[in-house]
């Protein structure tokens, strides 16, 4: 069902290894996207409402007269959630917004001389495109990652877009609507795909345009969301999603898979990976989801994914080559079931999110631990962040000096002008004391 990638003994065979071509990824090819998305966004540029009504009914199969959501459907989608789920959101809106409120940080006021002050504030970005799923499964929960930072950041212009389901009359899924009521989101509309993200980027009759996009989506979302990145800002470019599972002979099996499973139902193209030392955990390992793939509700899914490319269980010498492998690797969702895990996810410099021990599940962080799961996929961790209350926010610096403080530098400013053949740069600051020559 998984394929095994044995990398023991082979540095003590004098092989040079490279960790990060080790463990291929599913092709995700944005660049071929591109030029399907392309005609699709200029079309919307040029056209708008109209254009995204025409390729919602030909990609979504579903006719919207209007594309706002009427604020009547909001409110009955909140009134009609199941008491369980509304009380479980809740929650979750409760520990996304305690642990962004503590991230969200203040502004910094320094001084570098005497009567110079440069002050770093902390600015939202205006109005922000949030963009929700709706494919295989309808993510509330994505709602809830995207719109509590934001507010937390400030940003006071937010609209919500998720693709309409023909099942709820060409509206998104009831459970994003209840989710968006209980956040006092109110402009929300039933589009999704490309043409979604290009209304944002552009605007459309009804729907101003946004400064940045942020939220997960398939490929062509993906590509949409790069080929307007001249207009507006995004977050990331979200591919398959990623679990990487270190574990030793401490760990359980039963866990383990469940984790690696977990990941897999997302899709086809979802990668799932353990990486051990433990010949043991790797076989008990392989014999649980030989048990549990096929009692799970989306068993076909699942042993697709496990039985892809992209997965493996990985058999390392010894858990310092399992780390240098996992941090290579870079993974969306990283679990450490170790003995030592705490003291090795300090180790750890590449990865979207790390989730610590036995009892620090990846389906935690996408629920209810109070962290974010719009992360970096595809490797993007060794240099991307994954959603938070700072990505609504922008850092500028207000520069404020007296005469004096302006006074005590002019010559060195006049000199790196000069330097850089610059002169008017230098002149720009000489002119205000030439009174005093």
């Amino acid at each position: 069902m998984i394929r095994r990638v044995d990398l023991r003994g082979r540095v003590a065979a004098g092989e040079v290894l490279n960790l990060q071509a080790l463990v291929p990824r599913a092709v995700f090819d944005v660049e071929a996207a591109l030029d399907v998305v392309r005609p699709i966004c200029l079309d919307v540029r040029h056209r708008g409402l109209e254009a995204i009504r025409e390729y919602g009914e030909k990609f979504d199969h579903v006719a919207v007269a209007e594309l706002r959501v009427p604020a009547e459907a909001l409110k009955t989608a909140l009134e009609e959630l199941d008491p369980e789920v509304r009380a479980a959101l809740e929650e979750s809106i409760r520990r996304v917004r305690e642990v962004s409120l503590d991230e969200r940080g203040s502004d910094v006021e320094s001084q570098p001389a005497p009567g110079g002050r440069v002050t770093q504030r902390l600015v939202p970005v205006q109005r922000v495109g949030l963009y929700v799923p709706g494919g295989r499964a309808p993510l509330a929960s994505s709602v809830v990652m995207n719109v509590v930072p934001a507010q937390v950041a400030g940003v006071t212009s937010l609209a919500l877009a998720s693709p309409p389901q023909k099942e709820f009359g060409g509206l998104p899924h009831p459970t994003v609507l209840a989710v968006c009521a209980m956040l006092g989101i109110d402009e929300v509309y039933a589009m999704g795909g490309a043409q979604a993200i290009a209304g944002f980027a552009y605007g459309f009759e009804g729907c101003r345009k946004v400064n940045l996009i942020t939220g997960p989506g398939n490929i062509y979302v993906v590509a949409a969301k790069r080929f307007v990145q001249s207009e507006v800002g995004i977050d990331s470019e979200a591919g398959p999603t990623e679990i990487a599972v270190l574990a030793d002979d401490s760990a359980n099996a039963a866990h383990v898979a469940a984790d690696l499973i977990s990941q897999a139902e997302h899709d086809p193209m979802a990668a799932s990976v353990l990486v051990t030392p433990s010949e043991t955990l790797a076989a008990a390992v392989e014999a649980e989801l030989a048990i549990q793939v096929p009692q799970t509700k989306h068993h076909e899914r699942v042993a697709e994914a496990l039985g892809g490319q992209q997965s493996a269980v990985v058999l390392v010498d010894d858990l310092d080559q399992g780390t240098a492998v996992v941090d290579a690797y870079a993974a969306e969702h990283l679990e450490i079931q170790t003995v030592d895990a705490e003291e090795r996810s300090l180790q750890i410099s590449n990865a979207g999110a790390i989730f610590v021990g036995g009892w620090s599940p990846v389906s935690l962080g996408d629920y209810c631990a109070g962290s974010n799961h719009v992360l970096p996929t595809a490797g993007c961790a060794c240099h991307s962040s994954g959603l938070s209350v700072r990505s609504f926010l922008k850092a500028m610096h207000v520069v404020n000096y007296t005469r004096e403080a302006l006074q005590e530098v002019a010559g060195h400013v006049v000199a790196l002008a000069q330097a850089e053949d610059l002169p008017a740069h230098g002149a720009a600051v000489s002119v205000r004391f030439k009174s005093e020559d």
